[in-house]
């Protein structure tokens, strides 16, 4: 999959004139507790008693919560649709990978490097990730880490894992692809799907944690596509959706519209948020 990708992304970059990368190196096994980034600390906190979250394009959110958390998701920050001359963040207590692909590792090492942050995952690609082991944190489907203000469930996802550190070699197992709730106290529940289809266990996180803001892949092809995208809103009964994963590349064709108009077929009462890349949107 990585080389069918990569060959899209590289038609899409060479249009847009810019450039993208993954991170890697080779695998050191680690594994860690969860605490809060060093520098994570510094990061303004969120306007009182509200989350924001900015979208980076494509999979990759920065939230802030109220009580000063700063996490980053899927961190592909330099994808085709991510701001233009806005700084990525400087300060950060949690990485979240849902999964091993380039996409969505992203510019995670160099964030965890530079911030000093925690990197959640599943144990199998943290430990190919090769990260100091201070802040190497894998973990699987029914991990719980509190950072700050903010609970991190570590749930299922229905999708494939594999990690390439090196773009000349093998591919590897990294193990089984999540989603990530976070739970903010006193504040919205928000539920990050990863790639994922819709999947029957949505139910269970939808009576165990009753997110009330999914982001959910919309692109298709590779994740689900609107119709299924407003299905995983039913079963997640969530107040409003953020559309993520879509228009990145030609073959990620769901579009906020064609989401809209399958939750108004299923009689859905979510609501669909369009954010904006880079501006950040209080929940």
């Amino acid at each position: 999959m990585r080389t069918q990708l990569m060959a899209v992304v590289m038609g899409a970059l060479l249009t847009l004139g810019g450039t993208a990368a993954a991170q890697g190196a080779p695998a050191a096994p680690a594994q860690g507790a969860p605490a809060t980034g060093k520098a994570g600390a510094k990061g303004p906190a969120a306007a009182k008693g509200k989350v924001e979250v900015t979208w980076w394009g494509h999979a990759a959110f920065i939230v802030r919560t109220p009580g000063g958390a700063v996490i980053a998701i899927d961190p592909w920050l330099t994808n085709p649709k991510a701001p233009q001359g806005v700084a990525q963040p400087e300060a950060l207590d949690a990485i979240l990978v849902s999964h091993g692909h380039f996409d969505h590792v992203g510019e995670t090492k160099a964030l965890a490097q530079k911030t000093g942050a925690k990197v959640f995952g599943s144990f199998e690609l943290i430990n190919l990730l090769g990260l100091p082991e201070a802040q190497a944190v894998g973990a699987n489907a029914g991990g719980t880490f509190k950072v700050k203000d903010a609970t991190i469930h570590l749930v299922e996802a229905v999708h494939s894992s594999s990690y390439q550190a090196d773009p000349k070699g093998a591919s590897q197992y990294a193990g089984a692809p999540l989603g990530f709730v976070i739970a903010i106290d006193n504040g919205p529940t928000l539920y990050h799907a990863g790639d994922t289809g819709a999947f029957a266990g949505m139910e269970i996180i939808a009576a165990q944690f009753k997110p009330t803001v999914a982001m959910l892949p919309i692109g298709g092809h590779f994740t689900m596509g609107p119709a299924e995208a407003a299905q995983a809103a039913r079963l997640l009964k969530v107040q409003s959706i953020v559309p993520m994963h879509y228009g990145t590349f030609p073959l990620l064709q769901g579009t906020p519209d064609a989401l809209r108009g399958e939750l108004k077929t299923l009689r859905g009462p979510a609501k669909v948020l369009d954010l904006e890349p880079g501006k950040a949107t209080a929940l």
